[in-house]
């Protein structure tokens, strides 16, 4: 996993932050082989608390999105951040590549 403890930290920390305490995020992309180069960020986010989806629920959880990606460039830097956040019964594709070939940030 090409990430250095303190971004790991620091992405945990903008995840707390911006979601609530109990949320996962998972690494997948380039940045999960070491032998590659270069790359995006991508990160997918679980929430452990979801509520009924409706307009009030979605508007808060994109201003959540966009408080994770605001604490994330002050922390990381101007860096290319792709962050998905996975809903209840998230059936993108997107979420179950993350899933399979992520990797968990403890």
């Amino acid at each position: 996993m090409r990430l250095s403890t303190d971004q790991i930290q620091a992405i945990r920390q903008a995840a707390t932050a911006a979601f609530g305490q109990g949320t996962s995020v998972w690494l997948f992309g380039l940045r999960v082989d070491d032998a590659k180069k270069g790359g995006d960020i991508d990160l997918l986010v679980c929430p452990q608390a979801h509520t009924d989806e409706d307009a009030n629920v979605r508007q808060q959880g994109f201003m959540q999105k966009i408080k994770m990606l605001t604490l994330l460039e002050r922390h990381l830097g101007e860096r290319k951040v792709d962050l998905v956040v996975e809903q209840p019964q998230d059936m993108r594709p997107i979420v179950e590549v993350a899933h399979k070939t992520g990797i968990k940030l403890q």
